[in-house]
């Protein structure tokens, strides 16, 4: 378990760094009384703007549960999430589901793609259902950027499972989010499919300055990060800055032995 001056330190670090979303003293259990199942202990955490980071962990150590609650996907039982100046824990369930539409992108293991929709309907979806129309510039941008142009008349069961993923994050870029949260985004993808959809988040970031966060257990996909928060009992065991392939392995490893 980390002492107190490495978790200040997580914090200080990301805060340097105009951080633009911040936990403090995030828990969350489930169940009740003595039936009560601690996910997360008190978790504190800031990520910086532009800033790409990786969280990782052994199996239950709470990554995915700390990830959900940073997003809003899951309710926290004490502590704070504040995204963009606004403490989402304290936010009505209707102006919750609000800021998840406008300020938040998402992808996801398994794509969620509407199957009777294009790729373009797809793209734009997040857009119309808030009623606003997206930049042109910017859709020819992320459509570009992502190779889909070929690919904007299909639907989900025309195309492989990368040009799938690449269609759902072509979606939740287009909303330019303050915030995209990836959980496990290569997990259904082959080793080149998966290398590719690493690659556009990274461009994201370092071209168009975009935060990403994102849960993985893949030591290849946690180096494309700027750094990566390990997460063992619930609790941030660690982190790593600038990390390798070599370096995540031997964390993961001295973790897990």
């Amino acid at each position: 378990m980390p002492d107190e001056q490495t978790r200040d330190r997580v914090m200080t670090d990301e805060q340097a760094r105009d951080p633009v979303l911040t936990a403090t003293a995030v828990t969350k259990s489930y169940g009740s009384g003595d039936a009560a199942v601690p996910a997360l202990r008190g978790v504190s955490a800031a990520f910086g703007r532009g800033r790409f980071t990786a969280i990782m962990g052994p199996s239950g150590s709470g990554k995915s549960t700390f990830l959900h609650c940073l997003a809003g996907l899951d309710t926290v039982t004490s502590g704070t999430v504040i995204i963009g100046g606004t403490d989402i824990t304290a936010l009505s369930r209707a102006r919750l589901a609000e800021l998840r539409r406008d300020r938040i992108g998402f992808v996801f293991q398994s794509f969620n793609l509407l199957p009777m929709l294009t790729a373009e309907e797809n793209i734009r979806l997040t857009g119309r259902l808030a009623g606003r129309r997206a930049d042109g510039r910017w859709f020819d941008t992320v459509v570009d950027a992502l190779g889909l142009r070929e690919r904007l008349g299909h639907r989900p069961a025309e195309m492989s499972g990368g040009q799938q993923q690449r269609v759902a994050v072509a979606r939740a870029l287009l909303t330019r989010p303050e915030v995209l949260f990836a959980d496990e985004p290569t997990g259904n993808l082959d080793s080149r499919s998966g290398a590719e959809v690493l690659g556009f988040l990274r461009a994201a970031v370092d071209t168009y300055r975009q935060t990403v966060i994102m849960v993985t257990h893949d030591p290849a996909a946690a180096a494309r990060a700027d750094r990566v928060l390990f997460l063992a009992d619930g609790t941030i065991a660690g982190e790593l800055a600038a990390p390798t392939i070599d370096a995540v392995h031997a964390r993961m490893r001295g973790m897990e032995g």
